[in-house]
């Protein structure tokens, strides 16, 4: 197992919990009777004018060309234009998730004052609180779009992308510690000391702290099932929305129980697993 049994059953509780609250905070935004049109976005926000059946190739085209956009950042050391991008990243998607609960006046206070805390006094609290929401604010915007085809599409053309990243390229794994190190990571993040090992002396037992550690979970990992069980939502009800998030946070959690300790492992393949065990599972109970 990579992280402590304890740090891995809080990530994936804070990765349900992301689920959870986003399948709410998408359900705000879904017509009440289908057929209807999809509820307004605050702010009088505009969604892409894309169809269903191909609305899956135009977010994987802008998805690469935020990663280009992102290296590019890193790669000329513009660490204030990384700023203002994940500034107004967080606000924007903030602002969503919230005016599913408060006025959007509010929402829009309450996301600016959050996303200046987070660049210039960034607490882990706040950080993990504030990714409890903002994907729900993705999938207020992309599932009214998407349906079972185009979202499976995404989804196995995500993984595939993801495996190259990885395990290829290896430049998913160069943005997340630029990430890490620059302590404005998209995504959820549990730092902690590992176990000791015995190295050293310490009174009369031999015990050496090894360095601290920290438990990641990418944006995307958390953002792209929330999309699908989003769909599931959408077609069917909660009731099978939950049932979709469950398999999936089984599927996230078989797959720290498998990862080792130092390596970097895709976690789409196993989430994109888990969303479609969940849906056959649908169409067996339905």
């Amino acid at each position: 197992m990579k992280h402590t049994l304890i740090v891995t059953i809080l990530l994936v509780a804070m990765f349900l919990g992301s689920q959870i609250i986003g399948l709410f905070i998408t359900k705000h935004y879904l017509p009440e009777q289908k057929g209807e049109p999809p509820k307004e976005l605050p702010f009088d926000i505009e969604r892409p004018q894309i169809e269903e059946k191909t609305s899956y190739l135009p977010i994987f085209i802008s998805i690469l060309l935020a990663t280009l956009i992102a290296f590019a950042l890193i790669k000329f050391k513009a660490y204030k234009l990384w700023k203002l991008w994940f500034f107004l990243a967080i606000s924007f998607t903030l602002i969503i998730a919230l005016s599913s609960f408060i006025p959007q006046i509010i929402a829009l206070i309450i996301s600016v004052v959050v996303a200046l805390l987070l660049i210039f006094k960034p607490n882990v609290i706040i950080q993990n609180l504030v990714q409890l929401f903002i994907y729900g604010g993705l999938a207020a915007i992309f599932v009214p779009i998407l349906n079972i085809i185009s979202i499976s599409i995404l989804l196995v053309l995500i993984s595939i992308y993801d495996v190259i990243a990885v395990w290829k390229t290896k430049h998913m794994v160069s943005l997340a510690k630029f990430q890490t190190k620059s302590k404005l990571f998209a995504g959820l993040s549990i730092p902690y000391e590992p176990k000791t090992s015995k190295i050293g002396k310490i009174g009369n037992k031999k015990y050496k702290l090894e360095k601290g550690s920290i438990a990641i979970l990418g944006g995307g990992d958390i953002g792209f099932p929330l999309l699908f069980s989003g769909v599931i939502l959408k077609t069917y009800n909660m009731q099978y929305a939950l049932i979709t998030t469950l398999f999936i946070t089984l599927s996230l959690f078989a797959l720290f129980l498998i990862s080792k300790k130092g390596k970097f492992y895709p976690g789409m393949p196993f989430l994109s697993a888990g969303c479609f065990l969940g849906y056959l599972f649908i169409l067996l109970i339905k």
